[in-house]
């Protein structure tokens, strides 16, 4: 499991239709373990983990896993009852279509389809909001999208490779969120349909979970969804993973390219195809282990900036401002 951080953005989306069920979103961030005042910081992170949690309670709370932007309530188990419904698949093309149908049979405003045109899938997503809440659609688009797609990755146990993701509004997030969201794949926004698109060979893929392996899955599907993490990484991860093990000890490109055995040129070439640069991910890793590490107690700032790579409290205390807009010590304040 890995210590990742997430957008403000979501949290505020989960929160959306809270109050209007009667529930107070403070007090649903102070179970969950987030600051309120976070909510208030355009920029702010949050951990993936408190933002999983803070994901289950708002469900759990409002009796609705679609967090009140489905055309009607998704009682709570609706999810699992889906998972045991595709789990015997023997191929990801089956399973894909049963979870389709499984959705087809509900009337809650969001189905997804699967469309198949020759050596492309397309994924799409037909939301219908109501007339009260134009607002409605990006977030449960992106959240059926997200979990379709990351479903379908922990059914093969690899990461499916998505060729493009359409939208059919402006950003709503920035574009950093939707590419960790969607893994960097190509964002196209203003489009007729919301969708992702990948190659039809995938769907040759078989199912390798088991009843056994999605019982464990389901302790919280969530969290699993967000973190899990395959055999088959992209270079990113693996640079992540090499970065994230030698924080004390920052090690340079040339290092990691050594570790990996390739050239450095070819590393950065790599990373810059998958929508990144060596130094943004030293700085998400500093950033994520920080995060992580202030929810534990027992750790001094002083010690959790020497354990996120940072020689001096001084250089972390102005780089965590920068990456969540307040200091750590009024982060933690609020946990």
């Amino acid at each position: 499991m890995r210590d990742l951080s997430i957008s403000v953005y979501f949290a505020r989306a989960v929160l959306k239709n809270a109050v209007a069920r009667g529930l107070d979103p403070i007090s649903l961030l102070r179970k969950s373990r987030i600051s309120p005042r976070l909510l208030l910081e355009e920029d702010a992170l949050i951990s993936i983990e408190r933002h999983a949690d803070l994901q289950v309670n708002t469900m759990l709370a409002m009796g609705d896993e679609g967090l009140g932007y489905s055309s009607r309530r998704m009682p709570i188990g609706t999810w699992t009852m889906m998972c045991h419904a595709v789990i015997n698949c023997e191929t990801l093309g089956q399973a894909i279509a049963r979870y389709c149908r499984f959705y087809q049979l509900f009337e809650f405003g969001a189905n997804p389809h699967l469309v198949i045109e020759g050596d492309q899938v397309r994924l799409q997503v037909q939301v219908h909001q109501t007339e009260n809440d134009a607002d409605a659609a990006p977030y449960m688009t992106e959240l059926v999208l997200f979990n379709a797609h990351r479903f379908a990755s922990w059914l093969i146990q690899e990461h499916l490779p998505i060729q493009q993701v359409n939208l059919p509004y402006p950003p709503a997030a920035q574009e950093k969120d939707y590419r960790a969201m969607f893994l960097g794949a190509p964002m196209a926004y203003e489009q007729e349909v919301a969708e992702i698109v990948f190659s039809s060979s995938l769907l040759e893929r078989r199912v390798t979970q088991t009843e056994q392996s999605l019982s464990r899955f389901l302790r919280h599907p969530v969290l699993m969804l967000m973190t899990e993490t395959y055999s088959q990484s992209s270079w990113t991860a693996r640079v992540r993973e090499l970065v994230h093990h030698n924080l004390t000890d920052m090690p340079e490109l040339n290092d990691v390219a050594a570790m990996l055995e390739v050239h450095p040129q070819t590393l950065r070439r790599r990373l810059s195809a998958e929508g990144t640069t060596f130094k943004e991910i030293k700085s998400q890793v500093r950033r994520d282990t920080a995060l992580h590490l202030l929810g534990k107690q027992g750790l001094s700032i002083e010690e959790i900036a020497h354990r996120a790579g940072f020689s001096e409290s001084s250089a972390f205390i102005r780089a965590f401002k920068g990456w969540t807009g307040v200091t750590p010590y009024t982060y933690r304040k609020g946990l």
